[in-house]
Formats: C-alpha cells, sequence, structure tokens
C-alpha cells in the first residue's frame, strides 16, 4: 500500500480537483482501475494508449483557438488563456483520478516500462516511451518549463520545481531514442491491442523517427544544428511517407457503453448546438483561392445552404446588424480586405470571426458542422439537415485523431529545406504534402454511403451525391496546380507563406502542430485578427494550470506573453 499512498500524495501535490472525473465508459478495452497488485501488461498497456488518446483531445481546443483553426470565442487573449484552461491536460499529463483508482499518463507509463523491461515485452515499452515523449513535447509546447526531473517522486519530492522547455524536450527526445533502439529488429510479443499501428513495431520507429524531425523543426530557430540533424533523417531514409504508417488514433463508432465515437462528433452530433467553426478556416477553403478546395465538403456540414434570408437575431456581428448591411472592420481591412466578416460565406458557412465573444443567439440550426473527416461526421451532399439527432449521422464518430501524417512530414520537409536549405526539393515536399493530404482526406468516403441520389441530370438520369460533389481528378490537379504557381511567382516569405498555409489547411483536427507553426512563423501571413482592435497581446504560451499553481509551493504563475523556448522571434511581433 505504500506505493499507492505516494500516488495520491503526488496525485494532490501535481494537481488534481475532486470533480475532475475519469469516465471509465471512455476506455474502449475497459481494463478497470490499473493498481500495483493487478498490473497486468496488456490492460496497463491499454490505460496508457487511453490516457493518450485524452491528451491528444486536451492539446485540440485552446491552441486551435489561437491559431484560428476554430472559433476563440473570447474577446480578448487573456480571457482565452485562463489558469483553468489546461487543469483536464495537466491532469491527463501527471495525475489521472483518485476517486476512479487511475493515475495519469506519466505514472502509467513508468510503471509499464518497468515491467515490460523486466520481461523483455519491447513493442509495449518502446511504443509507450514515444507516447510518453509526445505528452512531454506537447506540455512544453504549451506552457514551456514543466516538472519532470522532480515530478511522481511521491512523498521525497512533495512540490516538484520546474524543468526548462530545452531540457523536457531534451528528455523527450531521449525517449524517442531509447524507443527505437528496443523495436528495432524486436521478436517481442505485440501488445494485443494496439489502437495506433496494430502492433508493428517497425511504424512504431518510423514514427519515433517522424517526431525527432518534428522536433528538429519546431526548434530549428533556437538550434544551430538542426540541419545536419534533418539531413541524418533524411538519410536513413525511415519517415512517415505514406498514410499506412500514418502515426493517428482510431476511433469507433459506439455510442454508450463505452462512448468510443471522435469526441468533436460528439459536440456536434448529440443535442447540443456545439462548437462555433472559425470563420476565417471555412474561408481558406470556400474562398481564398477563387474556387473551392476538394476537401471543402469533407472538412464541414452546412446545415443551411442560404444565409442570406435569416432571421436578424441569429447574428452577432460586432460591428453591424447582420453581415449584409455592413462592411468589415477597417483593422480588418488593413490585414486583407478580403478577409470573411462574419460569416466566411453566404452558402451556409456559418461560425463565428475570431475573437467574437458575444453572446449566444438562437442560431444552432445554422452553425456550420464538423464534417466527416476526420471526425467522422457527414459529407455534405447539400442536404441541409440539423445534425442533433442523438448521434445517428455520418460516420458515427468513427473518425481519427490525427497526430503526424505523411502529409505534416512532407510540409515539415519543405519548411526545412526553405529555411535551413537541408536536403529536399522544397517544391517537390510541397506538391506531395498537398497531394497526400487531399488523399487522407478523400479515403474518408469510403466510411459513408454516397450513392443516394441527390438530383438528374438533363437527360432525367439520376445523379448520386458521389457523382455530384466528389471531387474528380481534374479538380484535384487543378487545385494542385494553383499551389505549384503560388509558389513558382514568389520568393522568400510569401514562399514559405505557401507552403505553411497549406499545411495549415491540412492540419484540420490537430490545432497543437498549427499553434506552432504559427508562433514559429508567423504564417499564414495576412491572417485574420480578433474582431475587438484591443484583443491584447497575442498568447505566446499557456498559464499554468490553477490547479498546479495552488498546490505546489514552488509553482509561480506565468504570463501567456512568455514564448516558449523555441519561439525567439521578437517580443512585439504581431499575431
Amino acid at each position: 500500500m505504500k506505493f499507492l499512498h505516494k500516488i495520491f500524495i503526488v496525485l494532490l501535490v501535481l494537481g488534481v480537483s475532486s470533480c475532475d472525473n475519469f469516465k471509465l465508459e471512455e476506455l474502449l478495452d475497459n481494463p478497470n482501475a490499473v493498481t500495483p497488485e493487478k498490473a497486468q501488461v496488456n490492460f496497463l498497456y491499454n490505460s496508457v494508449q487511453l490516457s493518450f488518446k485524452d491528451i491528444l483531445e486536451s492539446s485540440w481546443g485552446l491552441p486551435a483557438r489561437l491559431s484560428r483553426m476554430s472559433a476563440m470565442q473570447n474577446f480578448t487573449y487573456v480571457n482565452a488563456a485562463t489558469p483553468t484552461t489546461l487543469n483536464t491536460l495537466w491532469t491527463r499529463v501527471y495525475a489521472g483520478n483518485i476517486s476512479a483508482g487511475l493515475t495519469g499518463l506519466l505514472p502509467d507509463v513508468d510503471a509499464l516500462v518497468k515491467l515490460t523491461d523486466e520481461r523483455g515485452l519491447d513493442v509495449h515499452g518502446g511504443s509507450a516511451r514515444i507516447m510518453k515523449a509526445y505528452a512531454l513535447l506537447v506540455l512544453v509546447d504549451l506552457l514551456n518549463n514543466v516538472p519532470y526531473s522532480e515530478a511522481l517522486k511521491g512523498t521525497d519530492v512533495i512540490s516538484p520545481k520546474v524543468d526548462d522547455g530545452a531540457s523536457v524536450y531534451a528528455a523527450a527526445e531521449a525517449l524517442l531514442d531509447e524507443a527505437i533502439n528496443l523495436l528495432s529488429g524486436t521478436t517481442a510479443a505485440s501488445p494485443e491491442v494496439d489502437l495506433f499501428f496494430n502492433g508493428d513495431p517497425d511504424k512504431w520507429v518510423t514514427a519515433a523517427k517522424s517526431l525527432k524531425l518534428r522536433i528538429y523543426v519546431t526548434t530549428r530557430l533556437v538550434d544551430g544544428g538542426a540541419a545536419g540533424k534533418i539531413n541524418s533523417l533524411l538519410a536513413d531514409g525511415d519517415l512517415i511517407d505514406e498514410a499506412s504508417e500514418d502515426f493517428e488514433f482510431h476511433y469507433g463508432n459506439n455510442r454508450v457503453n463505452p462512448n468510443s465515437r471522435h469526441f468533436l462528433y460528439n459536440n456536434h452530433y448529440e443535442n447540443s448546438d456545439g462548437d462555433y467553426m472559425s470563420n476565417y478556416y471555412m474561408w481558406l477553403l470556400k474562398v481564398d483561392k477563387g474556387f473551392d478546395d476538394p476537401r471543402l465538403r469533407f472538412y464541414f456540414y452546412r446545415q443551411d445552404g442560404d444565409l442570406t434570408d435569416e432571421d436578424v437575431n441569429v447574428w452577432e456581428c460586432i460591428h453591424s446588424t447582420t453581415p449584409f448591411n455592413g462592411e468589415a472592420p477597417d483593422h480588418y481591412k488593413a490585414v486583407d480586405p478580403r478577409l470573411p466578416y462574419c460569416i466566411a460565406h453566404p452558402e451556409g458557412y456559418f461560425g463565428r470571426d475570431h475573437g467574437n465573444g458575444a453572446g449566444i443567439p438562437p442560431d444552432g440550426p445554422i452553425r456550420t458542422r464538423y464534417g466527416l473527416y476526420p471526425m467522422g461526421g457527414k459529407f455534405d451532399d447539400n442536404s441541409f439537415e440539423n445534425t442533433q439527432n442523438s448521434g445517428t449521422d455520418g460516420a458515427l464518430g468513427e473518425g481519427i485523431f490525427p497526430v503526424l501524417l505523411s502529409s505534416y512530414m512532407y510540409f515539415l520537409r519543405a519548411e526545412a529545406a526553405l529555411t535551413l536549405g537541408t536536403n529536399d526539393d522544397p517544391r517537390e515536399m510541397l506538391e506531395k504534402g498537398v497531394r497526400a493530404s487531399i488523399a487522407k482526406t478523400l479515403s474518408f468516403a469510403s466510411k459513408v454511403d454516397l450513392s443516394h441520389v441527390v438530383g438528374s441530370d438533363i437527360n432525367g438520369n439520376p445523379i448520386t451525391a458521389e457523382q455530384a460533389f466528389f471531387p474528380k481528378d481534374e479538380d484535384i490537379e487543378d487545385y494542385v496546380a494553383y499551389v505549384l504557381d503560388q509558389y513558382d511567382n514568389n520568393s522568400g516569405d510569401e514562399r514559405l507563406n505557401v507552403v505553411m498555409k497549406e499545411y495549415f489547411i491540412a492540419l484540420w483536427g490537430n490545432g497543437l502542430e498549427a499553434y506552432n507553426n504559427y508562433r514559429r512563423t508567423g504564417m499564414p501571413l495576412r491572417i485574420q485578427p480578433a474582431i475587438d482592435n484591443a484583443a491584447g497581446a497575442f498568447a505566446r504560451s499557456a498559464l499554468y494550470p490553477s490547479d498546479h499553481v495552488n498546490l505546489n509551493a514552488n509553482a509561480t504563475q506565468k504570463s501567456i506573453t512568455d514564448p516558449v523556448f523555441w519561439d525567439n522571434n521578437p517580443p512585439g511581433l504581431t499575431y
């Protein structure tokens, strides 16, 4: 019982509120409470995977809002990133839930590694190290300095001090190296359930090496040796470069006992109005290039196809009564006169502008919804139906959380080639990234039936949803040609901006990488500013969770203007 007592003390010190409940129904394999007396390796491995899934979900909200991937519903940045914003993430990394008898990811991984190293279960132990490494990267990317070397020491260290972000990043890289050594060429038994790579050690190795490249690109501003490290990985040739190697969490379609669906499907396809989409993000796919992005109908589902006849009471435009009787504010026009204002497009693309924290009108039936990719929602077939149907629509939530996809890797390699002169052709990497993203998105069509009739041609022959709305080969080629033309006809920052904008679009479903890219490069350029011109300084990082600050005697709160260690851009840089 001494071990359990130490866990209890550590949970209190790191910060867990009693109301933060771990939901047992979310355990896909339902291993029940993991205790030292009942630490079967596969049950513990399941706990690690699901804790990791919870961390992925907790890393979505704030960075997605700050990067304009989803709508930030606060007029000021300081109100968007409060001390309670990351309490859940902190709990899921360090602590878990006492009442449920569960610990967080880090203590579970440490317990699992001890068992698997003793038993030679290299696939379990190696992949668990990779999940731990990524969790550490998440913490640093959001908070910078966090407890690590003194964390999880039980009664030996009651108030763990923070380690600087650079050293925690280094610890994450060391974990990846350990994992690669364990997994390379292993013949050890695989986990009974591996929700990422089905127990394939080679794919875990590829993921680990790809995460190392992600580290080197992320830290390129402060690491003079980044180019050499990246070139070594390129020479090794073992990076994610096809969809079969994508690092992603796979959700199920079960509604209850357990609810295994994508968490954002739960948000929009049950009985609540759900989140607002970002007008800017939808505008990028619908308007920015002058034609529809091939992924548009997969990313978003419209409940209304015509916003011009809506009741005046559904609008909260801030600077006008409706989007049709006023103009965008002057500070929008100063950035780019084409930027969306109040809506993304009259053809039903209804979200909110960045920083619109106004009250909530009766607009639930017209809000644009998360679509088929990657959330497992509905494909937009112009049916314009309400989605509040108790989880019976689209792919039933059978989506993915994209951690690191082949498209991401190509864009990272393009950025590295442009900024560091690494051994890749940036134009080739850009094209491969765009094609990989489109192919990945369109593959989700297999999750729904698009054979239903949606109209007829001039001869009266029926037209199916697939025939009418699925992107044709020429649509994809036209899109790729447009992007490459933009690249070819620009140089310097504008050329890098083409890469980063396409990366931003491909990242749908992963807000953290978008937030990192934005802080590292300041791109996409000419992004939509906050609707209130007095929104305050941009959040270069998050505040420490109140659970940590209130319970740790060595904790000191930070400022949202404090950059993380790899962000050495000027303090006055405008975001």
